[in-house]
């Protein structure tokens, strides 16, 4: 069964603010849809999971090209 999370529950999970839960919902960064007559956004719960792996994903790779020898060019 589906889990559902209402945006003040992923602002909390993810320790930001309701302004930035909307704008990775705008975005498109985070998947939510909107429910109901009044259109209240929600976020399946695997969405969430994710948007947090993607997000360890790249911080992963920053790291390793961080890490990565510089290609360098010498003068000839």
């Amino acid at each position: 069964m589906r889990k559902f999370l209402t945006l003040p529950d992923v602002a909390e999970a993810l320790s930001i603010s309701m302004s930035q839960t909307r704008a990775l919902i705008k975005s498109g960064e985070l998947e939510g849809i909107q429910i109901g007559g009044r259109g209240q956004w929600r976020v399946e719960e695997a969405k969430l999971d994710e948007y947090i792996e993607r997000q360890y994903a790249a911080q992963r790779a920053a790291r390793a090209e961080r890490s990565a020898p510089q290609a360098t060019s010498e003068p000839r």
